[in-house]
């Protein structure tokens, strides 16, 4: 049977729900692309059934929806294109992460400093200028 392993902090393997939820995407839809793309995402089953995928099939299926949800590509395209060099593709869509991420630490950061801002000023210039006023 298999079973969920955790290896120096990522899974060993993943169920389809798990991976629905880092798509974004419906359940549904990644069975579909995994029965769409059986040369490229290979699924192992436990005695129910069930599929678990590993972090390279992770990897494609993130390969799969940028090429057709955000490239709009179609599914004979997508796999042409997978057939062909991924390195170019793959780069790509590893910057396009990245980036993703960076700017949702940004935009934390902004509202953190938008909070802070709410409050009483704590800058010494502020200070100074009341101590002006006074004299």
């Amino acid at each position: 049977m298999v079973q969920q392993i955790m290896e120096e902090g990522s899974k060993l393997y993943y169920t389809i729900g798990e991976v629905s939820k880092i798509l974004g995407e419906s359940t549904s839809l990644v069975r579909f692309w995994s029965d769409k793309f059986p040369q490229f995402i290979k699924p192992v089953r436990n005695k129910k059934g069930n599929r678990f995928f590993t972090q390279k099939d992770v990897e494609t299926f993130k390969m799969i929806h940028h090429l057709v949800k955000e490239s709009g590509m179609t599914l004979e395209g997508a796999r042409q294109r997978m057939k062909q060099n991924l390195s170019p593709t793959d780069r790509k869509l590893e910057v396009i992460e990245r980036l993703r991420s960076i700017k949702a630490k940004l935009l934390a950061v902004s509202e953190d400093l938008d909070t802070d801002s709410d409050s009483d000023s704590d800058y010494p210039e502020d200070a100074e200028n009341t101590e002006n006023q006074s004299l």
